[in-house]
């Protein structure tokens, strides 16, 4: 083969037709030998089981599920939680799988990694059918698909259901269905006490939540009840009720001084016209035996100093005089007192003596009041004057328990809900994992598959064979048409004759002259 030259299909057909032995011969050799290879493998079995995973019963806008994470993560924290040597080491002993030499820990190890767990979205069930109508669907029928609602032709939804496939292989198709029935069982038994674990953790967590919020709530409500007991008529609430009264107070103070004022003027008006008239009265209704006791008293008073003049105080003339001015002066006041009992007497004195009286009473009730109400004011204005300092007191306290009552609200709330859902989790009502298809026993091995191998050999010998036809037509240098010639010899073309075919030159006539049109180099 000329390789300096491009090469066309024909090249190639040629090539086929001259080497195609060399190159069926290699692929006919090899695929009995891939059959024989496949019988050197020990086989192994796989066994296979689908679990479905359905939704909760109750709709989720009455109780909310108690795990939200998707399902494919989950499924892989149980496959890591299942296959623990300490969940393994009890299913290898009860099954007996230790044997032909092996130790419990070389099996969980084969176990561990011969199990795979693989989450695939189930297919498309409506909404409207039930839970078994969903069961019952082939496990063919399951095709991987989006986690989204789809509208169907008559206009129900439909919802994807999610699922996941467990398989194990090993060399005993037994032991393989067996382990991946346990497996699958395990996965289940985790997830249902993973999530009733879950559900009860939330609600013992709320509950310590809730507990501590309602201790934060009584502590501050008893300094709410203590500051309000400190700073009662302080509050800010109560800031327009203490204006209004200081208001009021104001204008009884100013109506109390006016009534002081008035009852003072009245009160002396009435002492001054009391004593006018006691004065007449007296006047016109003296007494001659007072006129004269008073004339005696006047004589022995001069006497009195006289005798003083010229005596003692110790003779007894002074004494004696003394003595008859204090009885005179006792009789004057006998005298005196009758008068008054006699002035007592009259209707009109009396009256305005009452009326001096309750002008008294009036004054003293009115400075008692007006005492009263200057305290009052002076407290009300201190109330005022520390409003906003125990405003601010007040919000930031009130502040602290709005957000503790709503955190508490919360947290009540939160725990009716987490009870609900621990209940609804023991109950199982909740998303559940079912088994769809249970672990298969397999009527032949999985490994190795007898035709991949012979395919294999067929396709390895045939590529030898091609490989060496091809390394042939590489190594042949023989020159079979014109273009091996011209590309072999490599000279430029001098002149062109045409080839003349013999019988077409006995027909009469020829066609394109001496021979038909070829080029030909010079040589």
């Amino acid at each position: 083969m000329i390789t300096n030259r491009e090469l066309g299909l024909d090249d190639y057909l040629a090539m086929a037709r001259r080497q195609w032995k060399l190159a069926v011969i290699p692929a006919l050799i090899c695929l009995p030998l891939g059959l024989l290879l496949s019988f050197a493998f020990r086989p192994k079995y796989n066994s296979q089981s689908l679990v479905l995973v359905e939704d909760q019963v109750v709709p989720q806008g009455y109780v909310k599920p108690v795990v939200t994470q998707d399902v494919i993560p989950r499924v892989v924290t149980l496959e890591q939680q299942v296959l623990g040597r300490n969940r393994l080491r009890p299913m290898v002993e009860r099954l007996g799988l230790a044997r032909k030499g092996k130790t419990v820990a070389d099996e969980i190890e084969e176990i561990r990694a011969n199990v795979a767990v693989i989450p695939i979205q189930a297919g498309v069930v409506p909404t409207g059918s039930s839970s078994s109508s969903a069961g019952t669907t082939p496990a063919s029928t399951l095709a991987s698909t989006s986690a989204k609602k789809k509208p169907t032709p008559n206009g129900n939804s439909t919802a994807v259901v999610p699922a996941f496939n467990v398989s194990f292989t090993t060399d005993n198709a037994r032991d393989a269905q067996q382990v991946c029935a346990e497996i699958t069982s395990m996965i289940l038994s985790e997830n249902l006490a993973s999530r009733e674990q879950v559900a009860q953790s939330t609600a013992d967590f709320i509950s310590r939540q809730l507990e501590d919020a309602k201790h934060t709530l009584d502590a501050i409500d008893v300094r709410m009840a203590a500051f309000k007991r400190q700073h009662l008529g302080q509050l800010p609430s109560e800031l327009d009720s203490n204006l209004k009264i200081l208001a009021g107070l104001y204008s009884q103070l100013e109506a109390n001084t006016q009534t002081l004022n008035r009852a003072q003027q009245d009160k002396s008006y009435n002492e001054s016209l009391l004593a006018t008239q006691m004065a007449a009265w007296r006047s016109t209704q003296a007494s001659e035996e007072r006129q004269s006791l008073q004339q005696e008293i006047t004589t022995l008073q001069n006497q009195q100093v006289t005798l003083e003049s010229r005596y003692t105080d110790d003779h007894p003339d002074v004494i004696k005089a003394r003595n008859d001015i204090a009885a005179l002066k006792t009789k004057l006041q006998t005298a005196d007192a009758a008068e008054t009992a006699k002035l007592s007497l009259s209707p009109e004195l009396e009256q305005l003596r009452l009326q001096v009286h309750q002008y008294d009473s009036l004054i003293a009730q009115s400075n008692e009041d007006q005492k009263r109400l200057q305290q009052q004011i002076e407290a009300y204005q201190r109330r005022v004057a520390l409003s906003p300092e125990v405003e601010q007191e007040y919000a930031a306290l009130a502040r602290d328990q709005d957000s503790a009552q709503k955190l508490y609200s919360n947290l009540l709330a939160n725990r009716s809900e987490s009870e609900m859902q621990s209940e609804m989790e023991r109950q199982q009502v909740g998303e559940q994992m079912r088994v769809l298809s249970p672990a298969s026993l397999p009527d032949s091995p999985s490994f190795p598959n007898r035709l991949l191998f012979a395919a294999g050999g067929l396709g390895a010998g045939l590529g030898i064979g091609v490989a060496i036809a091809f390394w042939r037509e590489l190594r042949d240098k023989s020159m079979r048409n014109e273009a091996d010639i011209v590309a072999g010899l490599e000279l430029p073309l001098l002149a062109s004759v045409p080839w003349v075919d013999a019988g077409k030159r006995q027909g009469g006539g020829v066609r394109g002259g001496l021979f038909p049109f070829r080029q030909k180099r010079a040589v």
